[in-house]
């Protein structure tokens, strides 16, 4: 059985007899005592979100989960739903399954669903996504003096950003989906 310290975000275990889903984790080693990992993890029965501490040398019970490559069409306030480019099958999750990352979800974005059997758990999104930049200030004269100053942006999915002084309206840039920050912008 694996070790707590191989957990991650979008890991499915079997705790107390529950299927749950990792929703957030931190591994920490304290000065005096042994490391553990601290989780968020969510009840795919009940949908209850509930943190547990798992000690570095308890075993974990990981259930087996496939992955499947799916592309985001819309959503309806509640569910969103994505489809398999094969075979244009389609499937729905709800908000609260997918969670913070709805945020960087965007028309035509290909995710990773995580499945168990034909029940869609949550969403694995890409290391990075690409978006148009819709709304910023310009860039004033003088204002690179620094070299990392960093202006308020929109993108096209209506997410809100910081940037580099020199991106403007219309640039396309990669956000990474790790913390919502500016990556790069790309070239055209």
């Amino acid at each position: 059985m694996p070790s707590p310290n191989e957990l991650r975000k979008g890991t499915v275990i079997r705790y107390d007899g529950d299927l749950c889903v990792v929703i957030d984790f931190q591994r920490v080693s304290p000065g005096k005592g042994s490391s553990f990992v601290r989780t968020k993890i969510k009840s795919v029965k009940t949908g209850k979100v509930f943190e547990n501490n798992f000690k570095s040398s308890e075993n974990v019970e990981v259930e087996e989960v496939q992955y499947k490559k799916m592309q985001y069409l819309f959503n309806d306030g509640m569910l969103y739903t994505f489809m398999d480019n094969q075979t244009y099958e389609q499937i729905s999750i709800g908000k609260d399954d997918i969670g913070d990352d709805i945020k960087y979800l965007k028309e035509g974005v290909e995710v990773t669903i995580v499945m168990h059997g034909d029940i869609p758990l949550t969403i694995q999104l890409p290391m990075k996504i690409q978006y148009k930049i819709v709304e910023t200030e310009p860039a004033v004269k003088g204002d690179t003096a620094s070299g990392n100053v960093l202006k308020d942006a929109v993108v096209d999915n209506g997410l809100r950003i910081r940037v580099p002084i020199f991106v403007g309206e219309g640039d396309d840039v990669m956000i990474a989906t790790t913390d919502g920050s500016y990556a790069e912008r790309v070239s055209k």
